[in-house]
């Protein structure tokens, strides 16, 4: 089984609006269409990923997106119960986006690291281990 990796907005945002960490992001898109890792996101991620795609480049470039993610070995997970109340106690005790409580809700979930550029994730770090990327 490959290894796991969780993505928050960070590098889909930075992949698609080709920011510093846009390379290493792209690297790691080849290693899941290699089969070399799993790569997952909250539905709740993809909505952060969306609206941010549409305010900055419109609906098209977002639609564009959501196919490329989808043709791109991403796996989306759908927020149940169980996904939700993890991240709402995340929120609850650490000053997190509360989007970003759902990736590391996720990661807590799968066992697995997030990958973001997020300096926000420092105040997890402790609790899921954290892939950083390039934010400059």
């Amino acid at each position: 089984m490959p290894e796991t990796l969780v993505l928050d907005a960070f590098p889909l945002l930075a992949y698609f609006q080709n920011e510093p960490a846009g390379p290493e992001v792209a690297a790691i898109l080849r290693r899941a269409q290699a089969g070399e890792v799993r790569l997952v996101i909250a539905a709740i991620n993809l909505g952060e990923v969306t609206y941010r795609i549409i305010r900055e480049k419109g609906f098209e470039s977002a639609q564009e997106a959501l196919a490329y993610i989808q043709a791109n070995a991403i796996e989306v997970i759908d927020v149940d119960r169980e996904l939700a109340l993890s991240a709402a106690v995340l929120k609850a005790n650490h000053r997190l986006g509360y989007a970003d409580c759902f990736a590391a809700a996720l990661a807590q979930r799968l066992n697995a690291a997030i990958v973001t550029g997020d300096p926000d994730f420092r105040q997890v770090e402790h609790l899921v281990t954290i892939e950083w990327l390039p934010t400059a």
